[in-house]
């Protein structure tokens, strides 16, 4: 039987120039300035590769509204077999737990799997915790970091994972969770031959009807438990301030310029 890997990937922000509703304190999103999360990217190609050494299928899904069908299909392009996109409404404004809860859940529903794979974290949210947390739900082991995939079988993976300070090898059993770090790799371009192939290609969309789990609490705002109270652009002060004095006077003058702004 062929290993089955779904990688999870996530439309974001295309510009670090994000504007945000001032009423609501929610990121205002454009559709047409959004790209694949940079970390996803390396996940994938994690899976191409996987799939090259053992002729696994590799499956792409994704939560958000339609318009997110864009990355599953650049997903398609550069090599997955199939792609689901997880949409509705009762999801919109759920937090790191809720959102892990929902992906879950469509994994669940996905049937039986071998291998998922993550970037590492997202560039709009940057928690990296949705991984972790996905395979917590899952009860399956997770590895995070991961930079190298050194075996792999149909019941277990070697893999290499790298911290601040140190490496590890780590043997992990399947069905398992992997969070790929980025630049591992060089991901691929999608290719205009499969996008030839793809170019009638139905993208599965999964509703919570066809969620084990129907309860609407768990998901979205009602499924979660930490709350954005304000989110808010910083405002730039570049004011310049020049101080004149011995090393002394220097320094305690800083110090009283740090009390003002309340860094120390």
């Amino acid at each position: 039987m062929k290993l089955k890997i779904i990688t999870c990937i996530k439309q974001v922000p295309a510009s670090s120039n994000v504007q945000v509703d001032p009423i609501t304190g929610v990121l205002l999103r454009d559709g047409n300035n959004v790209k694949m999360n940079p970390y996803d990217l390396y996940g994938l190609e994690t899976a191409f590769q996987m799939k090259e050494r053992t002729g696994a299928i590799v499956s792409a899904i994704t939560m958000g509204p339609p318009s997110a069908t864009s990355v599953l299909k650049e997903a398609l392009y550069m090599g997955a077999d199939e792609a689901a996109l997880i949409t509705d409404r009762k999801f919109a404004g759920a937090d790191v737990l809720a959102t892990s809860y929902t992906i879950s859940q469509m994994i669940r529903h996905m049937g039986e799997f071998d291998v998922v794979i993550c970037g590492k974290q997202t560039t709009d949210g940057d928690t990296a915790q949705v991984g972790p947390e996905m395979a917590e739900f899952l009860g399956i082991p997770h590895i995070p970091y991961v930079k190298e995939i050194i075996e792999v079988t149909k019941d277990y993976l070697i893999v290499k994972s790298t911290y601040e300070q140190y490496e590890e090898i780590v043997k992990v059993s399947t069905p398992c969770l992997l969070t790929i770090e980025k630049g591992y790799n060089t991901p691929r371009l999608p290719s205009y031959l499969r996008k030839q192939q793809y170019k009638d290609y139905k993208i599965e969309m999964v509703t919570l009807k066809q969620f084990e789990d129907q309860d609407e609490s768990h998901y979205g705002l009602n499924g979660s438990p930490t709350q954005v109270d304000e989110i808010f652009s910083p405002s730039k002060n570049h004011e310049v301030k020049h101080l004149v004095g011995s090393s002394e006077e220097l320094a305690a003058k800083m110090i009283e310029i740090l009390k003002e702004s309340r860094f120390v």
